[in-house]
């Protein structure tokens, strides 16, 4: 009896959830669904469109693809209240031929393509005559195909539940062409509520220039996959909600941010905005006056800097600031001093190095330790 029950609790548990979406299939052409990308019917977040990936030899292979008649995937949209639709999945493949239009245009960070770029086939493995032809090159056969090539697109209902619409981008998006968590977080934390600001005062915090001084270490790479972003989450997070933390940080970031950006959590968060953003400025400003772009890299006995970005010294020095921080004056260079040499003393230690160096370093008492590390450290008379 107690298993019939228990079913028929999780029977209706499930039923509650489906009718809160409500989807229609669509079968539109890519000439179709290219009139309402230009028409702006068909909406592609820029956040979400900067996370296109492919390279042209790819773009090149998904149009040969489209030529050959072959079976592709369906897309997501979800569908705005004044009915446009928003691109949820499907970025690389609809960007593809937008490209081979001539109808892209991207500002990404190691790539820019302005409207009227025309792709250029490379590498198609199949039909080698592509290669080297644009759009306008094709005979008008081979033309008419690609334009009546049909796509499936699922199209999430506007009266869809706003937190399951967003569930669902998360994990359309999840594993997909190479994004990082955080371009994930970027592309779907705007569906709730108050994700659009959050996600605004996250950029606007990266883009500060004592932050960009401290994490100058990162590289072109961490760069464009938004690392320098994850880090002012990861410094909130951390700071704010450190006792909920338990191993998994991409996971714990990712709830702490759907609590601050979603009214509705079942354990929202209030975050002044204000308060919050003063915090991260002077720390920022306290580490670069101290350590400047070497506050999170390793350094050598001589003080030099010998290698990148380490998170771990990150997490140590951010964090561990946090108690000291209304007595410290980055404008007093007394502090500033005693607190340079203090630093540096501490990035040499070999006991601080033990801590912060190889992997399995996650847990919440190996977090703990090395934020102590430098906490404890910190006089009390600054």
């Amino acid at each position: 009896m107690a298993d019939q029950n228990g079913g028929t609790v999780l029977l209706e548990a499930v039923h509650n959830q489906v009718k809160k979406v409500q989807t229609t299939s669509l079968d539109l052409s890519f000439n179709e669904l290219m009139d309402m990308y230009e028409q702006e019917e068909l909406i592609v977040d820029p956040e979400y469109q900067r996370a296109f990936r492919w390279s042209e030899g790819k773009e090149s292979r998904f149009i040969e693809s489209l030529v050959l008649g072959m079976p592709i995937p369906p897309i997501f949209v979800i569908e705005q209240d004044d009915g446009k639709y928003e691109l949820i999945d499907g970025l690389q493949r609809l960007s593809s031929y937008f490209h081979f239009r001539g109808k892209l245009a991207l500002d990404a960070f190691d790539r820019k393509i302005v409207k009227g770029d025309v792709l250029k086939l490379i590498d198609c493995d199949i039909v080698h005559e592509l290669n080297g032809r644009q759009h306008d090159d094709l005979p008008a056969a081979i033309q008419i195909r690609l334009k009546r090539h049909f796509i499936r697109v699922e199209v999430i209902g506007k009266d869809s539940d706003q937190r399951l619409r967003y569930h669902m981008f998360k994990r359309l998006n999840t594993g997909g062409e190479n994004l990082s968590d955080q371009e994930i977080r970027n592309c779907t934390v705007r569906l709730l509520d108050g994700g659009a600001k959050f996600m605004k005062f996250i950029i606007e915090l990266s883009a500060q220039e004592n932050f960009r001084t401290c994490t100058d270490t990162l590289t072109d790479d961490a760069k464009q996959k938004r690392f320098d972003q994850e880090l002012v989450l990861r410094f909130f997070a951390f700071k704010n909600n450190k006792d909920a933390y338990t191993h998994d940080v991409g996971d714990f970031m990712t709830d702490y941010m759907e609590a601050i950006a979603d009214s509705a959590a079942a354990a929202p968060f209030d975050f002044d905005y204000d308060q919050q953003r003063q915090a991260f400025a002077k720390t920022f400003q306290i580490l670069a006056n101290t350590l400047d772009e070497k506050a999170f890299g390793w350094v050598n006995k001589k003080g030099t800097l010998v290698r990148g970005f380490a998170v771990y010294h990150y997490e140590a020095f951010t964090l561990g600031l946090q108690s000291a921080l209304d007595r410290i004056d980055p404008k007093n260079d007394e502090h500033m001093n005693r607190l340079r040499q203090l630093f540096e003393e501490i990035k040499a230690n070999a006991d601080f190095i033990g801590i912060t160096t190889g992997g399995g370093r996650n847990s919440k008492g190996a977090l703990d330790g090395r934020v102590r590390f430098v906490e404890t450290r910190i006089p009390q008379n600054l």
